[in-house]
């Protein structure tokens, strides 16, 4: 299928609609969290009236509905967030391999940024996006109207993996354009060097950005099901392997854990989070997990 309706279509719009459903109490607290800062004062804009109930602060009476109405009103106000959200999506590729499953990783990160875009539309949080593969490519900015979820999943629906890529680099490219505090949810299988990433991540976290990493694989990349000779090709360079897979099994797995755990203790050091996925798992069922966690360290 092409186009945004593929990623708006009846499945979908459960998943997403059903993650609203059962995170809402998690992700107001999971985005109070992130506005929470005790270097930003909070502002508030007024957004509706309601009549004055015993115990209310006289000081918040409007008085001049008063005057028309002779009846007591109450100011109520909502406060503003103050930070807005990138989806940074990694175009390599490598994003577009799947072995079995339905959704490569480049669909499966779509629906799972699709749910993220919704949840923070949702909250009237602003929410951008950014395509790289070696280069920056697509920069929307962020945006909290309802039309700006059509807006990225429109340009990831026309988006093709392509190519090789540099996550660190691009990091810092996002990094020098992005001045003000922002959440940056990279999405990215990360089949790369992992220390100029993680030193990358490190930056922006410096700089008082918050960070979340999605590192999605195939769930073939993480249980490595193959059981005889494997001729594996590399997507991104083309170079090819044939190898015996039942020999070099447990040799790789322990390569894989290893990575994810490098990733998972870093992350944690410097106060990012990171969240490891495969193509296996259900993207709603895994998003509310993720942000049931995170709420309970606040």
């Amino acid at each position: 299928m092409a186009g945004a309706e593929q990623y708006l279509k009846p499945s979908v719009i459960r998943n997403v609609s059903r993650l609203d459903l059962r995170a809402r109490f998690i992700v107001e607290g999971f985005l109070t969290g992130l506005h929470s800062s005790p270097f930003h004062g909070f502002s508030v804009e007024f957004s509706e009236h309601r009549r004055y109930a015993q115990g209310d602060d006289p000081k918040n009476i409007d008085w001049l509905v008063y005057a028309k109405t002779d009846r007591y009103y109450i100011k109520k106000f909502q406060a503003e967030t103050n930070i807005s959200g990138y989806l940074l999506m990694d175009l390599s590729e490598s994003m577009s391999y799947t072995y079995r499953q339905e959704l490569n990783k480049f669909d499966y990160c779509i629906c799972l940024a699709a749910a993220l875009g919704y949840l923070m539309i949702h909250q009237q949080d602003p929410v951008g996006l950014m395509t790289f593969s070696e280069k920056l490519h697509a920069c929307l900015p962020a945006r909290s109207k309802r039309s700006q979820l059509g807006n990225i999943l429109s340009l990831l629906s026309k988006a093709s993996p392509a190519g090789q890529t540099d996550v660190a680099g691009n990091l810092r490219r996002v990094a020098a354009m992005i001045r003000h505090r922002s959440l940056f949810m990279l999405f990215s299988d990360l089949l790369c060097d992992p220390e100029p990433v993680i030193d990358s991540i490190r930056m922006l976290r410096h700089r008082g950005h918050d960070v979340i990493v999605f590192h999605v694989l195939d769930e073939a990349e993480v249980n490595f099901p193959f059981d005889s000779l494997s001729d594996f090709e590399d997507p991104e360079s083309g170079d090819r392997l044939i190898v015996d897979a039942v020999g070099i099994r447990g040799d790789y797995l322990e390569a894989m854990q290893n990575l994810r755990n490098l990733y998972k203790r870093e992350c944690l050091r410097m106060g990012a989070d990171y969240v490891a996925l495969d193509t296996s798992l259900p993207f709603d069922r895994a998003l509310v997990e993720y942000l049931s966690q995170r709420q309970a360290r606040f």
